[in-house]
């Protein structure tokens, strides 16, 4: 084995053994962990922020004053608190602090207003909150009268905020002023153990309205261990441009920083054009990526000072293969960790070898193993065996990826712990997969493995359709539209065509909309594609709407379809016998249906 290898095998087994051994009622929580590195890395800088430095010892005071706060207003462990702000340190304080005394945070969307805010308060059953005040725009979108039935407290944004508070909302800024600095007592957590909710985090909401998602102490004080066991250590600088009401900013860049002692550089939101020049400022060493985040990075003009940072690594999940070896030699990044996870799912793959377009193997301690199980698309169902029990798939058969939950519940590992909604929560629950009365966690997503046991994502269910009996994976159609000049980024789905299934649509984003050459497309689709899986309809959008962790939604898109009272934008439809796209019309529709236009 390499030296490299031996090194990473060494750090898993010191790092990932004590992970190993603990227990969901261990008496531990995250303000154990603050207040640790307090003591330890007491003036060493936590938080980088807008010229601000935070060190851990201040970190650690204004987080005490937030828990003095709250035994002033009685909240007791087991409460549940909004918390409504953008990126900055206090932000982090605010759920610091609440660990101290046992309350659970409710980290909410910036992106919500209206009824999804109303939704997201909903599902965290709370009626307090704390609003940054540069989102008491969104609050304000609220019903006036469930507005008025939450004790809000606005804590001011030193960057942007000036003047008065709006009408019966308490200042934060004022209340925290006159609390103590030193820890609290203890006690008021003493009754708290580690398998307890330390937060709600949301699920992307890419398929309709997110989910509320439980993180206990433990889970999210392990989240970070994948960059820890990459190499994060206590002198590097984790620059994060993710949102932190997400699991990937909020509890994995975080939390590896705070484990490590090391320093967490945040920016308000993520900026690409910005992007370099903060990895720069910051002498950061590593970054984390999610979703569509390094496409936007690349999709910007190309610069001399492309590669000159001192990065070590970046770590993340959604690099497409179709990118990842341009991204990594443009930017002249030594290594590329991707993984793959969800922030309710109990199974983590990491890719630690660089091997492109992987999401890497299970690693050989803490988590167990999971399966991929045979999956019918058109069904959306499993495909049983004649003992009623779920087949694995050979290698390189694509199926749904699950992970066991353990019948213990005294356990870490395979730990899954829900949401909110106890519907939800059975929803995502496979029973009788490898055993009779047996219970495994349900990712959602299609992967694949090959023969050398690298796992590889194929796509997300749902998203997977049929047509003309044959199974199209719109990940997989659009890494073969994105090599096509002037794409900029690309978003497929199935739309409802006829009786032959769904037929593939997809939404492109190009560099110059004029320059669109709808024969070159239909070549270059026919030469990567099989006939199958061919885009039927094209929509040119002027931006494509992404989660505010850069996911690609399609809710809309697949409502909207191909109806031409509904779409605005121009829609275009394959012609085979004219070896182009062209312009979608009425008459072609009426084509369509009666079978008379080729696709």
């Amino acid at each position: 084995m390499a030296l490299d290898g031996l090194k990473q095998l060494f750090r898993m087994v010191r790092l990932g053994l004590p992970l190993a051994r603990v227990k969901p009622s261990d008496a531990r929580t995250v303000a154990d962990l603050v207040e640790e590195k307090a003591e330890a890395r007491a003036d060493h800088p936590f938080v980088l922020f807008e010229g601000r430095t935070v060190s851990y010892r201040e970190f650690n005071a204004t987080a005490n004053r937030v828990a003095h706060h709250a035994e002033s207003l009685g909240l007791m462990p087991g409460d549940v608190v909004a918390l409504l702000m953008e990126n900055r340190p206090e932000y982090l304080a605010t759920w610091a602090g609440f660990s101290k005394v046992g309350v659970t945070t409710a980290l909410i969307n910036t992106n919500l207003s209206g009824p999804t805010l109303a939704h997201a308060l909903d599902a965290a059953d709370t009626r307090r909150i704390i609003v940054g005040a540069e989102c008491l725009e969104a609050w304000q979108s609220l019903d006036p009268e469930l507005r008025d039935n939450l004790d809000t407290w606005v804590w001011r944004d030193p960057a942007t905020t000036t003047g008065t508070l709006t009408e019966g909302v308490g200042d934060l800024d004022t209340a925290l002023a006159g609390q103590p600095t030193t820890n609290p007592d203890p006690v008021a957590r003493a009754e708290v153990r580690f398998g307890d909710t330390h937060v709600l985090i949301y699920t992307s909401g890419t398929t309709g309205l997110p989910k509320a998602a439980k993180m206990s102490h433990l889970r999210f004080t392990t989240t970070g261990v994948g960059a820890r066991i990459a190499g994060f250590d206590a002198d590097d600088v984790m620059y994060c441009a993710l949102p932190l009401y997400h699991s990937a900013g909020g509890a994995m860049a975080t939390m590896c920083a705070l484990h490590a002692g090391g320093t967490l550089a945040l920016r308000r939101r993520f900026s690409a054009s910005a992007f370099w020049d903060d990895v720069r400022k910051y002498d950061a060493t590593v970054f984390q990526y999610i979703g569509e985040f390094c496409r936007y990075l690349l999709n910007q003009p190309a610069r001399p000072d492309d590669g000159d940072h001192r990065l070590r690594f970046c770590i993340g999940n959604g690099l497409r293969p179709d990118i990842w070896p341009e991204f990594q030699k443009r930017f002249r990044i030594p290594r590329i960790v991707e993984f793959y996870g969800a922030t309710e799912g109990n199974v983590a793959l990491v890719n630690y070898e660089g091997k492109v377009g992987s999401v890497g193997k299970r690693p050989p301690v803490i988590i167990p193993a999971p399966k991929i199980v045979r999956f019918d698309v058109d069904r959306e169902e499993h495909i049983r065996g004649e003992d009623g029990l779920c087949q694995e798939c050979g290698p390189d058969e694509p199926g749904e990826l699950v992970a066991e939950i353990p019948a213990r519940s005294d356990t870490a590992a395979g730990r899954f712990e829900g949401y909110t909604s106890k519907e939800a929560t059975d929803k995502k629950i496979l029973r009788n997969v490898a055993a009779e009365g047996d219970a495994w966690f349900r990712t959602g997503d299609l992967l694949r493995m090959d023969a050398d046991g690298y796992y590889y994502f194929v796509d997300r269910i749902g998203d997977t359709f049929r047509w003309k009996g044959e199974n199209v994976s719109t990940q997989e159609v659009a890494e073969a539209l994105a090599p096509f000049p002037g794409i900029a980024m690309c978003n497929v789905y199935g739309v409802e065509l006829g009786a032959d299934g769904r037929a593939g649509m997809a939404a492109l984003l190009l560099d110059d909309p004029d320059a669109f050459d709808p024969a070159a497309l239909h070549g270059h689709v026919t030469r990567a594609l099989p006939a199958y899986a061919r885009p039927v309809f094209v929509r040119l959008q002027r931006d494509l709407e992404v989660t505010g962790t850069l996911k690609l939604r399609k809710v809309e898109l697949q409502r909207e379809g191909y109806d031409l009272d509904a779409v605005s934008d121009a829609l275009y439809v394959r012609d085979d016998g004219a070896g182009r796209y062209v312009p979608l019309t009425r008459e072609l529709l009426s084509a369509l249906e009666a079978g008379t236009l080729r696709v």
